[in-house]
């Protein structure tokens, strides 16, 4: 029975010694030719400046919408694996997936409602 699991733990066991040569020999086969603008921080192209963040905070929009983010990325969760298995969950999975609509789209309103959604 354990003889079905020692390829996916070979290819494991492979992609683990893979990672870590990887990362033991690029030191020594990598160019050394550090300047100036190599060791300065790239963001996205822009020119990173010493600014500081207004009063050294986020602004709660942005907490906000890391929340929204995060209550729509799990309704997509668990509505993919009912999707799928929707034949075999019946009647009673329909009316679950339906309450569980009805408290995100619940959400979705307080949250528009709130002024959540808007960009300053």
């Amino acid at each position: 029975m354990l003889s079905t699991y020692v390829p996916i733990v070979g290819l494991f066991a492979l992609a683990a010694a893979f990672a870590l040569f990887s990362v033991a020999v690029a030191p020594f086969v990598g160019p050394r030719r550090y300047n100036r603008a190599k060791l300065e921080a790239y963001e996205c192209g822009i020119e990173p400046v010493d600014q500081p963040l207004q009063g050294g905070r986020f602004p709660v929009k942005y907490y906000l919408t890391a929340m929204l983010f995060i209550v729509f990325d799990i309704e997509i969760v668990f509505l993919y694996p009912w999707a799928v298995a929707n034949d075999a969950l019946g009647v009673f999975g329909l009316v679950e997936m339906v309450v569980f609509i009805a408290t995100v789209f619940l959400a979705y309103a307080y949250v528009w409602r709130r002024g959540g959604l808007e960009w300053d």
